[in-house]
């Protein structure tokens, strides 16, 4: 930009693609020169970076969410945690444990991490683990990428904590 300053059209569309709060969106595009596809590139960054440090903290709230599928056929329960239980009561939050409810039934994972999978289990772990897997909605992320995101957008630890698929018959 020229004159420095920021529009506050530019400061509004980036905060509408990524959630983050009206100071961060200005600071990403100053930094980026007022370039949007730059200044995502930094907010994501920034995203992953907070999710980094706030990796260790306790996730003793949370929410446990079903999915069930058309036609009654297969479904999924998910334990998702957090901080605190103002995160769990969120819009974003709960979109994501939804989110990963359908995911367990359309990718049908193994385990949630590499750490976690069985001894013995055969097969590519960005098919096998959910956190490695595409996102169902949008195959240009990981479900890895997804949570971060959130955690990113609510400020708090966020942990898939465990889940269960079930297939009629099976």
């Amino acid at each position: 930009m020229s004159n420095g300053a920021i529009p506050a059209s530019l400061v509004k569309e980036l905060r509408e693609k990524t959630g983050a709060g009206v100071m961060d969106c200005k600071s990403a595009l100053e930094e980026s020169g007022g370039d949007l596809e730059r200044a995502l590139a930094v907010l994501q960054a920034r995203g992953v970076e907070m999710a980094e440090k706030r990796a260790g903290r306790e996730t003793s709230q949370g929410m446990i969410e079903c999915y069930i599928h058309a036609g009654g056929r297969l479904g999924a329960m998910i334990e998702v945690n957090c901080e605190t239980d103002f995160v769990a009561r969120t819009d974003d939050f709960k979109a994501l444990a939804r989110d990963l409810a359908m995911q367990v039934v359309a990718y049908n994972p193994l385990s949630i991490s590499e750490e976690d999978l069985p001894d013995g289990a055969e097969g590519d772990p960005k098919e096998l683990c959910l956190l490695n897997q595409p996102f169902v909605k949008d195959e240009s992320r990981t479900i890895d990428q997804l949570v971060k995101d959130v955690i990113a957008k609510t400020g708090e630890n966020i942990r898939v904590r465990r889940f269960v698929r079930f297939e009629l018959g099976h």
